[in-house]
Order: C-alpha cells, then sequence, then structure tokens
C-alpha cells in the first residue's frame, strides 16, 4: 500500500480503534439506559433488554469509527460527533437482529452469543431492531447531536438513504430474491447488491463525519469515494472469511454463503482473485484519501485493518 499509512503502527492504530469503540460502547450504554426523554411514557423492561443485548458489548464499531475520524480530520469531535457514531452504530445493531432472523439468514450465533431472537424471542427481536432504527434518527434529530438544524438534517437524509429502499434494505432484498431464484448472478449484480447491504452504511460513516464537521463538498466528494472503496473490501473480505475462516473466532456461523447460493465475489471469481480485488480496493481507499496528506493516517490503515481482518 501507500505511505500514509505507514505513518501509524498496527499497534497505535489498534489502540485508537479501541479508544473509540470505548468511548461509543459508553455513549450507547447512556442513550439507552432506563431515563425517559421528553415524550416517552415508559421504555418497556424487556424490550430495552433486547436492544442493550444486541448494541453493548460487541463488535469492533468500525462504521462509527469511521464517522468519529472522518469528523477528527477537521477537527470536529466530543458528545455530538459520538451521539451521530452511535446512532450509526444502531441502525448497524439493528439490522443484525434482523438479518439472523428466521425469515431472513435464520442464525442462532452472532459475535459468539445467541441470536437476539434465541436469547430473547421473534417478537422481541424485531421489536428490538425496529426500535433500534427508530431510536437512531431520534438521536440525529436531537439539538444536542449539533445545533445546526440543517447538518442534523443532512445527517438524517443520508442515514436513511444509506438504510433503506436504495441502501442496506434494498441490498438485504436483493440478496434474500437471489438466494430464493438459485439464479447464478452477474458480478455488476453481486456488485450491486453488496454496496446497497453492506457498503452504504460504511460510506455513509466517512461521509457524516464531513458532514457533521461542516467540510466542503470536495473534501465530502473524497471521503464518500473512500468510504466505497473501504465498503467493498470489507465485504469480501468477509465473504473470504466465511469461505475459510474459523467459527470460533468469528463468533457466528461460517462456510454458509457456499450452501446457500449466496452470490459472493468469492463464488464469482476464486478465492484467489477475490483477494487480489480486496487489496486493490483498499489501495483504492487509500489513495482517495490523498488530498488530506499525513491527516488521514487513521483512516488510510482503517483500509488496511478492514482487508486484512481475521474476524
Amino acid at each position: 500500500m501507500g505511505g500514509q499509512e505507514r505513518s501509524l503502527t498496527q499497534e497505535a492504530f489498534t489502540t485508537r480503534l479501541n479508544a473509540a469503540a470505548g468511548e461509543v460502547e459508553r455513549m450507547l450504554d447512556l442513550l439507552l439506559g432506563s431515563a425517559l426523554l421528553p415524550g416517552e411514557l415508559a421504555r418497556p423492561e424487556r424490550l430495552l433488554a433486547a436492544m442493550r443485548y444486541s448494541a453493548l458489548d460487541g463488535g469492533k464499531r468500525l462504521r462509527p469509527f469511521l464517522l468519529i475520524e472522518s469528523a477528527a480530520l477537521f477537527g470536529a469531535a466530543g458528545e455530538g460527533v459520538l451521539r451521530a457514531a452511535c446512532a450509526l452504530e444502531m441502525v448497524h445493531c439493528y439490522s443484525l437482529i434482523h438479518d439472523d432472523l428466521p425469515a431472513m439468514d435464520d442464525d442462532d450465533l452472532r459475535r459468539g452469543r445467541p441470536t437476539n431472537h434465541r436469547a430473547f424471542d421473534e417478537a422481541t427481536a424485531i421489536l428490538a431492531g425496529d426500535s433500534l432504527l427508530t431510536y437512531a434518527f431520534d438521536v440525529l434529530g436531537d439539538a444536542a447531536t449539533h445545533a445546526d438544524a440543517q447538518v442534523r438534517c443532512d445527517l438524517v437524509l443520508g442515514l436513511a438513504r444509506a438504510a433503506g429502499l436504495g441502501g442496506m434494505a434494498g441490498g438485504q432484498m436483493l440478496d434474500l430474491a437471489a438466494e430464493a431464484s438459485g439464479a447464478t448472478l452477474s458480478r455488476a449484480q453481486i456488485e450491486l447488491l453488496q454496496a446497497m447491504k453492506t457498503g452504504a452504511l460504511l460510506r455513509y460513516g466517512a461521509e457524516a463525519g464531513a458532514i457533521i464537521a461542516g467540510a466542503d463538498a470536495q473534501d465530502r466528494a473524497a471521503l464518500v469515494a473512500y468510504g466505497r472503496a473501504l465498503g467493498q473490501a470489507f465485504q469480501i473480505a468477509d465473504d473470504i472469511l466465511d469461505a475459510e475462516g474459523d467459527e470460533a473466532a468469528m463468533g457466528k456461523r461460517v462456510a454458509k454463503d457456499a450452501g446457500r447460493n449466496k452470490g459472493t465475489l468469492v463464488g464469482a471469481l476464486g478465492l484467489g482473485a477475490a483477494r487480489a480485488l480486496r487489496d486493490a480496493l483498499a489501495q483504492q481507499a487509500v489513495d482517495a484519501l490523498a488530498p488530506f496528506g499525513a491527516r488521514g493516517a487513521v483512516l488510510a490503515q482503517a483500509a488496511l485493518f478492514t482487508a486484512q481482518r481475521a474476524h
């Protein structure tokens, strides 16, 4: 890869990633507490417990990390940035709850623990996912996230488009339809599906930090390009791990894509070509950060981390 990321050691990057995860955990714990917000009538104990079960104590927090670090490029930090990062993570966690349901991927294990519907029940899991999704927009729409209403509107609009019909939910529908049909998807079809289902939230994370920091259109475009390439690399890495990863290390069932005829670039290209494409996309993400020079070192290292992760 290029030279930017070499200015940050892997150890330093991991320390920074873990520190951000800790801050996100702290804010999520606060947001998902029992205290009522104005206009709320009650927070049902079982529903709140299910939301906390899937949102706390798990995951690398890569999506909120991208938002935090893209904001930091422009000197933005603090509670508002953390709140926006947590809103993004809540949408991601909702998607995992729903993806694991019997009507979707029918998984029993997530992050080394029983999936939400196994730990609670299907109805509670559906409501927990619904509530995390809705609460994410509550958080973004609150003046505590940013004083400028236009910035809040831009954050809400971007997340809605990344998560909805033309983004993550739409990508999940394409995935389910392809699986049900048994048809072999073309590379272009696979790339579209993955850009929607997985890439959209990662891309949003990179851009949202620029939005909350008030970056100009050119800088936002550079981060969109970065997030798009990183999202593609992330999904290919995930597919490679599904093909050859260790279930204990992954904390979830592996080798399920081939068994369910899921369209992946590993299946379309083979493992060797998929690895080469993953690495090329990670480099493409690094190259998109060129306008930021050494300031982009952390995000550049995140691209390398995405390509080389073992779980």
